[in-house]
């Protein structure tokens, strides 16, 4: 069953098989007709070209005096040609019914032109009419010299038959630019073309032989080409949505099939990627739709239970009332803060066009000293700023960034003993920020996922200080549609290092 559904397969009409087989065929049916067609020009030509000059040859056997006695006695030319068979020898002087020498082609028609374009046919064979060609023409080959080759002409007599004429010129002096007379001897190709006939059925039949053995002998070539496409497809066959490590071999002893074989490796592996993607992706909205509803919980929960409280008849006291309304105050602020990060986050992923300007930073940072000095409070702020420092940004955004950064490090710094360093430096294709503390530093299996959302190392700290674990993250989508990277360095115990690089032109 296998098999049958093999050679099956090979004659599917629209299948790859059955149409090289089919033009495979026709180009080599083409061939061999152009090959027939230039073998019976050239056979036509080598047996007409033989034909004629075996005429010619036989015409000049005969020396011009029998010419000349034959166009004297026309009446006698079957005589000339054909002797009597009475063995009887005359003298060729005196009688002409002597014994002359025979022309060997017994189905001439013969046929003189004297010089005053009289034709007189001495002799025709097989009841054919003879071809007569026009005075001038005649004229024309009288004005040839004698013993010049004069070739053959194929025409149709009255009965509409072709026949080869051929033409030989007898009489005058050699040197003469005249001659006496024209021997015209005519022939049907009647037996010339049954010749050609037989050799081009033979050429065809031995075609059509080399067509039938080529067909059975290009079926199993073929089918063991086009064994890595039937691999392919039965790898293809395999492939879905979870196994898309599947791969083709990429060196089968076939080019073209080598070349689609990495195409379909780099679209799988495009593929691949794309399907890592897309899990990440819902699985990092399932974690933030998770993280957002927590976030927003924790504080909802407080300002439903101080509510609960107050109408029990807490708002009757005045100390447990204050106390209430300044915890419901703190918690709708973490909300307020919450939300405002989310719908900044989304402005972000939705990729907007920000108004960014050629400027100094330097002199951006210079401007938001004061303030980072009084989030600072007690620890010890430093600025290492190169002048002339300047790039494409956005500075709303690049403050945003700086406060971001500066206020995670204020965070994870010791109020008294903190210090936090601000650096920046340029070279002539990026400019460098980098934000220094001297906190508690981060441990490696935290790094890879700082810059998450919602991702934060010590909950109880960052709730305390109202933070929400999208700071970083939304540092990163800034840094990002500036076309820069951010990264962090840090090692537990020594403090940590984040690093803003941009390019200075964009």
């Amino acid at each position: 069953m296998k098999k049958r559904s093999r050679f099956s397969e090979i004659f599917v009409i629209g299948s790859l098989k059955i149409q090289l087989l089919s033009r495979s065929l026709l180009v080599m049916s083409a061939l061999l007709l152009l090959i027939g067609i230039f073998q019976f020009i050239l056979m036509q030509q080598f047996l007409y070209k033989n034909k004629a000059e075996t005429i010619q040859n036989q015409l000049t056997t005969l020396p011009p005096q029998v010419w000349q006695r034959a166009g004297e006695f026309p009446d006698k030319g079957l005589n000339l040609f054909y002797p009597r068979r009475d063995n009887v020898r005359n003298e060729r002087t005196d009688n002409m019914d002597g014994d002359f020498p025979r022309i060997l082609v017994p189905e001439l028609s013969i046929a003189i032109i004297d010089e005053e374009r009289t034709f007189k046919l001495l002799t025709s064979q097989n009841e054919l009419s003879t071809p007569q060609l026009s005075s001038e023409e005649y004229t024309e080959i009288l004005k040839t010299k004698p013993r010049t080759k004069l070739g053959y002409r194929i025409m149709k007599d009255s009965s509409g038959k072709e026949q080869m004429i051929v033409f030989h010129l007898v009489g005058g002096p050699e040197r003469s630019q005249e001659s006496r007379a024209i021997i015209q001897a005519s022939v049907s190709t009647g037996p010339l073309n049954d010749v050609l006939t037989s050799q081009l059925l033979t050429f065809l039949l031995l075609s059509m032989l080399a067509l039938v053995v080529g067909l059975l002998g290009f079926l199993p070539v073929l089918r063991r080409t086009l064994v890595p496409l039937s691999n392919m497809v039965d790898t293809v066959k395999r492939i879905d949505a979870g196994s898309l490590n599947e791969r083709f071999p990429a060196h089968q002893g076939q080019m073209e099939i080598d070349r689609l074989a990495t195409s379909f490796n780099g679209m799988l592996e495009r593929l691949e990627i794309s399907f890592e993607a897309e899990k990440e992706a819902k699985e990092q909205m399932r974690r933030f739709a998770a993280d957002a509803s927590h976030e927003l919980r924790t504080p909802l929960t407080s300002i439903h239970g101080f509510l609960e409280v107050l109408l029990r008849g807490a708002y009757n006291q005045p100390e447990q009332l204050l106390k209430a309304l300044k915890s419901m105050h703190g918690e709708s602020v973490r909300i307020n803060k919450l939300v405002e990060d989310l719908l900044l986050l989304a402005r972000l992923d939705r990729t907007p066009a920000f108004q960014k300007s050629q400027g100094a930073l330097d002199e951006l940072l210079r401007e938001m000293e004061p303030q980072l000095r009084l989030l600072a409070g007690e620890r010890t702020v430093s600025l290492e700023l190169e002048p002339q420092t300047r790039c494409m940004y956005d500075a709303d955004k690049m403050k945003q960034v700086v406060l971001n950064l500066f206020h995670n490090a204020v965070q994870h710094t010791n109020a008294e003993t903190g210090r936090i360093e601000i650096s920046l430096a340029h070279t002539a294709e990026a400019v460098k920020i980098a934000v220094k503390d001297n906190g508690p530093g981060i441990a490696p299996e935290h790094q890879a996922h700082l810059f998450d959302r919602f991702y934060r190392i010590d909950t109880s700290r960052t709730r305390r200080s109202g933070g929400s674990g999208l700071g970083l993250a939304i540092t990163r989508s800034i840094v990002e549609l500036h076309g820069g990277t951010i990264a962090v360095e840090s090692q537990v115990g020594e403090g940590s290092l984040f690093r803003v690089i941009l390019p200075t032109d964009l």
